[in-house]
């Protein structure tokens, strides 16, 4: 099986930590020179010293990293168009945190705005600015990490399903356009997985039901046929499957990886 990615380059989004950070991680074992995006400079930098730094072929792996706040767009285009001046981005992964939770009737028209703008819209100006060198180079892959309520809304979170729900059309929508050009586009949809997001969901349950953070956890986990949480390094693997020569023909797909708990095929 072919998932040698040496030669190629991947920009990966919310990397500084969490499943972008494993996703970089998996990427650059594979051979892959890989930028890291996000909005913190002293996380990206310390998030780059735990990269892979030679293929294996022993040649070096110049690994960058590019700031950039998702809550602000435009930051996003200036740093998408200056790491795609460089040279050819092979691999976009579209990564970054999720909403914040609540109910859709009470949620305000402004976090559904923020939560496009964040989401899809950043998405697509990361898409644009590395589609022409995927096309002239031959080679591309985009894959996005969104959640597995695209096929099953989850309870409490309603701006997020709503903005995720968006996020799988478009993908979808992109992979019909790109694939005469061999350009595939994926999204992996995480279960509940060990990250500080997760924490965050876990503590705003903990606060309105009552228990603690860590029982919190425990019933999400035990809700999972394989009985536990996902660890941030088991998405980030099937994010560089996708990403590689060896998921040439998967396109448009959602794949969820949950441990099983999404209750449809």
């Amino acid at each position: 099986m072919d998932m040698n990615l040496e030669g190629k380059h991947a920009l990966v989004a919310g990397a500084s930590q969490g499943i972008g950070l494993a996703a970089a991680q998996a990427l650059a074992a594979l051979g892959c020179r890989v930028t890291l995006l996000a909005r913190n400079a002293e996380r990206l930098d310390a998030a780059l010293g735990t990269l892979a730094r030679r293929s294996a072929d022993g040649s070096e792996l110049a690994h960058a990293v590019a700031v950039a706040d998702f809550s602000a767009p435009e930051t996003v285009a200036t740093a998408a168009a200056d790491v795609a001046s460089r040279g050819p981005v092979n691999i976009l992964v579209n990564n970054t945190g999720g909403p914040p939770a609540g109910l859709a009737h009470t949620a305000e028209v402004a976090a559904f705005q923020a939560a496009f703008e964040q989401h899809l819209i950043c998405n697509h100006l990361l898409a644009q600015a590395c589609i022409p060198g995927m096309r002239s180079s031959g080679y591309g892959r985009i894959v996005n990490v969104i959640s597995t309520s695209v096929k099953i809304p989850l309870n409490g979170l309603g701006v997020s399903n709503t903005i995720r729900g968006a996020v799988a059309n478009w993908a979808k929508t992109l992979a019909n356009e790109l694939g005469p050009d061999g350009i595939t586009v994926n999204n992996v949809l995480p279960g509940p997985t060990r990250t500080a997001r997760l924490d965050q969901i876990a503590e705003g349950k903990a606060a309105k039901v009552g228990g603690t953070a860590q029982q919190a956890l425990n019933a999400m986990a035990a809700a999972v046929p394989l009985k536990r949480l996902g660890d941030p390094e088991e998405v980030g693997a099937a994010v560089a499957f996708l990403a590689s020569p060896a998921a040439a023909y998967i396109n448009g797909v959602n794949l969820p990886v949950d441990g099983g708990r999404t209750g449809c095929l």
